[in-house]
């Protein structure tokens, strides 16, 4: 029952070189009550995410001028925009690869309308929820503000994806207390779609790329073997 859930509009940006599957997507995601703009190759996808600052791209890999890929390497370096890829390459390493850029998500084609917007919905919960009063967390160097959806290491801004950030943010309310990589995934993933562990591990190595001085001897986001992950709460 929709009704239930957290509604959040939002500006999206659909990106797909098949203009059926575009307007698809595109009218999925209107009955959410969305704003959407569709684009049919990489390098207009650039051109709007710049202009228009969606909340959300959903970004498909291969289109013309400018690949998927690097549309998303493009856009992760300048902005926190959420982007969802979708590609008709499935491996575990094409998923990777994908997250190891920036992308917060990645679906396989051919794509099920439905689970898309049901994503969708979830990023934009962890990219929304939360009002703007949301009390920041401190813990040692580290301020995380969910309502603004930042973060600050010895008061530099910090750019995270989604999925970092729902991390980051989960780990500091409880800092010390390690959580298991099942407790993340149910906790920052949701239960949307499948995750593997390798795939939190994939995240939290991005995310210590990002906030620690020395990823290879994180100070902040620790490692407990055959546990999980926990923050330092010193």
């Amino acid at each position: 029952m929709l009704s239930h859930y957290l509604r959040v509009t939002a500006r999206i940006l659909v990106a797909d070189d098949d203009p059926k599957h575009a307007q698809l997507i595109r009218l999925y995601l209107e009955r959410e009550g969305h704003q959407v703009l569709t684009v049919g190759d990489g390098r207009a996808a650039l051109d709007q995410a710049r202009a228009r600052k969606p909340d959300l791209i959903v970004l498909d890999v291969m289109m013309p001028l400018v690949d998927g890929l690097d549309v998303c390497r493009i856009l992760r370096a300048e902005s926190r925009v959420a982007i969802l890829l979708v590609t008709a390459r499935s491996s575990e390493n094409d998923m990777l690869l994908g997250l190891d850029i920036g992308a917060d998500d990645y679906m396989a084609k051919p794509v099920s309308p439905r689970e898309l917007t049901a994503r969708v919905r979830a990023l934009l919960r962890r990219v929304g929820a939360g009002d703007a009063s949301a009390q920041v967390i401190r813990v040692g160097g580290i301020e995380v503000d969910p309502g603004r959806f930042e973060v600050r290491v010895d008061g530099v801004p910090v750019g995270l994806t989604a999925k970092e950030f729902g991390i980051l943010e989960q780990l500091a309310r409880e800092p010390g207390r390690v959580f298991t990589r099942g407790e993340i995934i149910d906790k920052t993933f949701g239960f949307e779609q499948e995750v593997s562990e390798r795939t939190v591990d994939a995240h939290v190595v991005n995310l210590r790329r990002k906030i620690e001085a020395n990823p290879a001897e994180p100070r902040y986001v620790q490692t407990v073997y055959g546990r999980g992950y926990r923050l330092a709460d010193r």
